[in-house]
């Protein structure tokens, strides 16, 4: 017996080494994820991305010089052919039936000399369409990381608003039971009882709907992720706020050089423009080289004759072939003006766009300067609704003050904890908007 209770001790006393270390491991299992690793799982993720980065390479496989028509083209052609020929004649030279067979190939190259400076002019379309296209991508990635970046921040910023509803629920709860014992001891009207208890509910109420409020956040926050919604998150407490490294004329010439919109504007209208010369190019006369070199082996096996007849060929061409369009209608004159309209408005939307953004930019800097001043303001504000708090928690349990006062003090804190996290989460959201302004988000986490 004495055996069995000390295997049975040594049992119990492995179980409990294992519960030391697994306890924290089951307790901190899910590890926090930071704002990095949301971007990158959501660049993985996105489907959009992935198509934007795809088109990309299209446009860039076409800036090369022969999809600008700068080289030749050559062609090669071979084939066979085998006859049968029944003739009937009376002539003396007939050599009655045969059969053929017929080998032959041919190379030929047509090279487009000049045409008008049209190959000229796409050869700069397509390299624009290629930065274009990988703008457009960058585009792409930069709205998917602030959209993910917005829906994690307000992550922290629920969790947050969670823990102030906690405390201010827990504070309410301790001072419900609190007048619910002076109550019964005759030392506490109804009245001071009731308001415990409507606090206490309020309280219980706001946490309950910021438990809400989260799981909406999480849910969000996963759906940009390309995961379940219902996935559990864990995120930072803290929304840091990086601090802006230039003034504001800096930070404007950075978005005009920078800034995607833009880019993509002007890439819009250089396309625009270099159509406008393909189209005139339509005017010009068009000068070719055409070059080429045949062979061609014929056997004639004929019924009449000893043996069979071998003809063999072979020979080169060299020449240059101009043409011009004299009249089609109109329509490289009505293709011409379109080109040249087309311009104009990429001009317009070019300007309009230079324009927007500089306003974006003036409001932008304008609000984060504002919202970081609010953050110091609501700092001072909740330092002293906490104090004014504590001194009144203290008076409480000492009695010098009814509960209404002293719940005054405890919404004067709860409404300052507030303000305080949401300015945090604004001047991020602020610093987040000035950095995909002046093309300074990161597309490659």
């Amino acid at each position: 017996m004495s055996g069995q209770k000390r295997l049975t001790t040594k049992r119990s006393g492995l179980i409990a080494v294992l519960l030391i270390f697994l306890l924290p491991v089951l307790a901190f299992g899910e590890e926090e994820m930071t704002l990095n690793d949301a971007i990158r799982i959501g660049l993985q993720n996105n489907y959009n991305i992935r198509i934007a980065r795809n088109s990309a390479r299209v446009a860039d496989g076409n800036k090369g010089l022969g999809t600008a028509a700068f080289l030749p083209s050559i062609d090669l052609s071979g084939g066979y052919q085998q006859a049968s020929i029944d003739i009937t004649s009376n002539s003396t030279a007939s050599i009655g039936d045969n059969d053929a067979e017929t080998w032959n190939s041919d190379i030929s190259l047509n090279w487009t000399l000049f045409d008008g400076f049209r190959m000229f002019a796409d050869k700069k379309r397509y390299n624009a369409l290629a930065i274009l296209g990988e703008t457009q991508a960058r585009n792409t990635i930069e709205l998917s990381v602030v959209a993910v970046s917005r829906a994690y921040f307000d992550l922290v910023r629920q969790d947050r608003l969670l823990e102030v509803a906690g405390d201010a629920r827990d504070i309410s709860q301790t001072r419900l039971e609190k007048e619910r014992v002076r109550n019964e001891l005759g030392g506490a009207s109804s009245t001071d009882l009731l308001n415990a208890q409507v606090a206490f509910n309020v309280d219980q109420s706001s946490f309950l709907t910021q438990e809400l409020n989260i799981e909406i956040a999480r849910e969000n926050l996963n759906l940009l992720l390309g995961r379940d919604p219902a996935k559990p998150i864990t995120v930072s407490q803290k929304i840091a706020v990086p601090e802006l490294a230039d003034d504001f004329e800096s930070l404007l010439k950075k978005a005009s050089e920078r800034n995607s919109s833009l880019i993509v504007a002007r890439q819009n209208k250089i396309v625009a423009d270099q159509l406008i010369q393909s189209a005139r190019a339509s005017f010009m006369p068009r000068l070719s080289l055409n070059a080429g070199y045949n062979w061609s082996d014929q056997t004639t096996s004929p019924s009449l004759s000893v043996g069979d007849i071998n003809t063999e060929s072979s020979g080169t061409r060299v020449g240059l072939t101009l043409s011009i369009n004299l009249f089609d209608g109109g329509r490289d004159k009505i293709g011409w003006r379109n080109a040249r309209l087309e311009a104009k408005n990429k001009q317009l939307a070019l300007a309009d766009a230079q324009n927007q953004m500089a306003g974006t930019m003036q409001q932008a800097y304008e609000t984060y300067i504002l919202q970081k001043k609010l953050v110091v303001l609501e700092e001072q504000n909740v330092a002293a609704a906490r104090q004014n708090m504590e001194l009144h928690q203290d008076r409480y349990r000492l009695g010098a003050v009814g509960s209404i006062e002293f719940r005054d003090a405890q919404v004067s804190l709860i409404r300052a904890q507030t303000a305080l996290i949401v300015a945090r989460y604004q001047v991020r959201i602020s610093r987040l908007v000035l950095q995909q302004l002046t093309g300074d988000i990161a597309t490659d986490i």
